[in-house]
């Protein structure tokens, strides 16, 4: 949810250069099932363009229609979207609109939040029915400081709040800079993560080459920056050298990230474990059991394309503590 805000932000500062105005819409309440689940965000624009989804993509028309009266009074309001006959979904959706009028104190405490991977948390001010308030809308607590999204906001008392704990974006360093390297990149920077590159410096590769990445690092095993990485940090070796992958790992045999991929057959990777072991008798089990080899799910995966797929498949599946199972075969709803 964090990267999708960020994109927000970062289309409305694009926005108010062209002195256009924006509205905010956000799923605060749902009763049933739907597409996507409460604290999901788009941005409408005065233009009629919109930023993110709030639904598979039926109920946007909708939501930019009913924006318009938020446009013309600046005044919130909340629109139900019923499901049960428009939709492939069995729910009703409680879609709380507002202006969006950050100011300076909230991009620069959002920015700086994002910076240090500090959570943060999002709380909307709503009723679960259609209406019209000007005491609806949304704050976010940044530590102690409790900044509203629009200027004009004023609480009141007496409404249902949606809370929303943010965490810091997820991160992947990709080792490594060949072509299964560039897919993985693309794929994960689609689904939002901040995708770091770490490169060789005798290679001459830079950022260009990963469009999407967040960051690119030409530098030597022993220069990783292992201070950055915490359990929302995910590590896939890509090197192809068998040498290469010793060194990142001895680099990196200190640290706990969430998930550490290696490719290559189960052979190599019981190689690289034993001589890891000689040279680091102290190593501990945890820094092993986080390590993936092969890494990525078990598809029948061939091109590069559907190697990073598979990686990134079981990436997911670690964050989100999931046993990857066919969804026909799960007895309870999707995201039970």
């Amino acid at each position: 949810m964090t990267h999708e805000l960020k994109n927000i932000i970062k289309e409305y500062q694009q926005a108010t250069l062209k002195g256009q105005q924006c509205v905010l819409a956000t799923v605060v309440a749902l009763d049933g099932s739907s597409y996507r689940r409460p604290g999901v965000r788009m941005l409408i624009l005065e233009d009629g363009h919109m930023i993110g989804a709030v639904s598979g993509g039926c109920v946007e028309k909708e939501v930019l229609r009913q924006a318009q009266s938020v446009f013309n009074d600046n005044t919130a309001k909340v629109i139900t979207y019923d499901g049960r006959y428009r939709l492939g979904c069995e729910g009703v959706l409680y879609i709380l609109l507002e202006p969006f009028r950050p100011n300076t104190e909230f991009l620069e405490a959002f920015t700086e939040t994002l910076k240090l991977r500090r959570n943060f948390k999002v709380v909307s001010i709503f009723e679960k029915k259609e209406a019209i308030n000007k005491h609806y809308g949304s704050m976010v607590h940044f530590g102690d400081a409790i900044l509203p999204i629009y200027s004009d906001f004023k609480q009141g008392g007496g409404l249902n709040l949606f809370e929303q704990e943010m965490e810091p974006c997820f991160k992947l360093f990709i080792i490594g800079a060949e072509h299964d390297a560039v897919q993985l990149n693309t794929l994960a920077s689609q689904l939002g993560w901040e995708v770091t590159i770490i490169a060789d410096p005798a290679e001459e590769k830079n950022i260009l080459d990963f469009e999407g990445a967040h960051e690119f690092m030409g530098i030597l095993p022993n220069e990783f920056p292992v201070n950055s990485i915490d359990n929302r940090t995910a590590i896939v070796l890509m090197n192809h050298s068998y040498s290469k992958d010793l060194s990142y790992l001895m680099a990196l045999k200190d640290v706990q990230p969430l998930y550490l991929g290696l490719l290559g057959p189960h052979r190599r990777r019981e190689k690289l474990f034993n001589e890891l072991l000689e040279r680091s008798p102290s190593l501990s089990y945890d820094f092993l059991d986080c390590i993936h080899g092969p890494a990525g799910l078990n598809l029948g995966t061939e091109t590069p394309q559907e190697i990073a797929v598979s990686i990134i498949a079981e990436i997911l599946s670690v964050l989100r503590n999931q046993k990857p199972i066919p969804l026909k075969d799960k007895k309870k709803g999707i995201h039970d």
